[in-house]
């Protein structure tokens, strides 16, 4: 490739965990550990971002911080998102492994980006300890990417781009426009524009939808396409330049894009 020289993934709902179910329902039992009852919708609306200011954003928002305050008495506080997020972790790590599939299409993905000479970076807002279950499960399946930075690996995540800076360093890439950025969720597509690289959203595999691949394929097509477009604009919103279905479709992409520019 001329333009390129590294992609960085995202995990779960990118490259693992089609429709990104891992983290969700442990958001919502954890939370239950407190006696607060939250949504499947709560618990995927700030997907992406590091796990603790996932859950400070649940908390903080009207519906929870209400509930929090009438069954705890007072409002919210710093002490308590750290409480959820100590309940939350050990949880994630003992379920990850369950939904640590890749992507169909995600492993013959890697292998040409690679056949091309591209590095393959990642990063994500689970925390090093949850990844360190993924890694061996994705490397088993022939997804093993040369460089990873976690969410806790850095003193700021999502949506800012210092993991992105961090994965430059160790895949030693640059200039940033050279590096290509895939991801499901807003907080992901938004590191990768803070970060100034070109910025590639996944719509039908991610957590927007938050379908399995069963769940799409008994769906009509205009089901599916109503889902598409709904899941592209966001991405797109977000600052997404491109948006594939999943991950399989990207090595045609940026051979297009790279013969194009």
């Amino acid at each position: 490739m001329k333009h390129f020289k590294a992609v960085v993934f995202d995990w779960a709902g990118t490259t693992i965990d089609f429709g990104s179910f891992a983290p969700t329902g442990v958001f919502v039992e954890a939370f239950r550990r407190f006696g607060i009852e939250a949504t499947i919708a709560e618990a995927r609306g700030p997907m992406g971002a590091p796990k603790r200011d996932h859950i400070r954003a649940m908390l903080t928002a009207p519906r929870l911080s209400a509930e929090w305050a009438r069954v705890h008495g007072a409002a919210p506080t710093e002490v308590d998102v750290e409480r959820v997020y100590e309940v939350f972790v050990p949880m994630n790590i003992e379920v990850v492994a369950d939904y640590a599939t890749l992507v169909p299409g995600c492993a013959e993905a890697v292998e040409r980006l690679r056949s091309w000479d591209l590095k393959i970076g990642s990063t994500t807002g689970y925390t090093r300890s949850i990844m360190e279950r993924v890694l061996p499960l994705a490397a088993a399946q022939g997804y093993a990417p040369d460089a990873l930075v976690c969410s806790d690996d850095l003193p700021e995540g999502r949506p800012g781009p210092l993991q992105m800076y961090k994965c430059f360093i160790d895949l030693q890439v640059w200039p940033a426009a050279a590096v290509v950025k895939v991801d499901d969720t807003q907080p992901g597509i938004a590191e990768g524009v803070n970060a100034g690289s070109l910025t590639i959203g996944v719509a039908l595999s991610g957590n927007i939808l938050g379908r399995t691949p069963q769940e799409l394929a008994s769906m009509s097509k205009k089901q599916v396409q109503a889902l598409r477009a709904t899941a592209s604009e966001m991405l797109r919103t977000a600052g997404a330049q491109y948006v594939i279905d999943t991950v399989a479709e990207l090595p045609d992409l940026l051979l297009r894009l790279d013969q194009s520019v």
